[in-house]
């Protein structure tokens, strides 16, 4: 029972991450400016977070840790690349289907994996390679790129595949910086981070922009599932299912935002692209399921 809460949690998480693009696009037609919807989600992404860490506080009165300059001034410069990854990732689905964005996103996948080798290369196996490279071949049957009458718009690959850059980045972030601090402590100075490099980006854009209803409205919406529920959901749920098993259930992600863009927004999905979605679902769960360890046998036990 205890396990199956922990896949129910990631899987939430992962689905919140899903609905993201195909709302965006549903706030582009009713006239909110990107600039707006980046600028409001981390907003109020802080502003929730801020709220949690109060509330925890009271219910679990703990010394606040001590934190270095170091540790948050790293903190804050990685969570700029969450900041970029949703400023690619909402401009990309301005130009190619919320289904293909979502499948360049997911190139993160195999990314993660150079940044391993380059990390550690006793960690990469001919399975994570195997794996990497099936993403590859899925991706391009995912995007129906082979089949597709029309030809895909290489401004929403490129800017697809820059959020792939950051979310690698930002998931490095997340599992090796700072880890002496809590976690909601840490997600706190990551969105911070990322609301810096909003601002830096869209700048005068946002006061162009900018109107009240809609900040708050979408603000609300994309900060709640986007900043703020997923990483509460995913800590509560590795520690319990550990890191491969959660891997596998967070790919999640891929076959919610294709459904949600097809129920919302009515986007076309053929049957190549959901075959291509099972690739790369397949080999997602490939790259972190763990062999056996053979158990050694002792020599003097054995009969002749």
């Amino acid at each position: 029972m205890r396990r199956f809460k922990g896949i129910l949690y990631i899987a939430l998480g992962a689905s919140s991450y899903g609905v993201l693009a195909t709302f965006v696009r549903v706030a582009n037609s009713e006239g909110a400016h990107n600039s707006i919807l980046n600028f409001s989600q981390f907003v109020f992404g802080v502003l929730f977070l801020l709220l949690f860490m109060l509330v925890q506080r009271k219910r679990t009165p703990q010394p606040a840790p001590r934190t270095s300059k170091n540790s948050l001034g790293k903190l804050l410069l990685f969570g700029t690349t969450l900041g970029m990854t949703s400023i690619f990732y909402y401009l990309s689905v301005q130009y190619i289907p919320v289904s293909v964005g979502i499948v360049m996103l997911m190139q993160s996948v195999w990314m993660s994996i150079v940044v391993e080798a380059v990390r550690t290369p006793k960690a990469i196996t001919p399975i994570k390679i195997l794996g990497g490279l099936s993403v590859i071949f899925g991706s391009v049957l995912a995007s129906n790129v082979v089949y597709a009458e029309l030809q895909l718009d290489w401004r929403g690959i490129a800017l697809g595949m820059l959020a792939a850059m950051s979310f690698t980045t930002s998931m490095f972030a997340s599992n090796s910086v700072a880890l002496e601090l809590p976690n909601s402590r840490r997600s706190l100075y990551l969105v911070i981070g990322g609301l810096v490099a909003t601002i830096l980006f869209w700048n005068l854009r946002i006061v162009e922009h900018f109107d009240l209803y809609l900040f708050v409205k979408w603000g609300l919406f994309l900060s709640f599932f986007g900043t703020f529920l997923p990483p509460l959901l995913f800590t509560k749920g590795f520690p319990i299912t550990g890191t491969a098993l959660g891997g596998i259930v967070s790919s999640m992600e891929l076959p919610v935002s294709v459904l949600c863009a097809h129920w919302v927004l009515s986007e076309a999905v053929a049957p190549v692209q959901w075959v291509g979605i099972g690739v790369m679902l397949l080999s997602v769960a490939l790259i972190n399921l763990k062999p056996r360890k053979k158990t050694a046998v002792d020599p003097g036990s054995t009969s002749n």
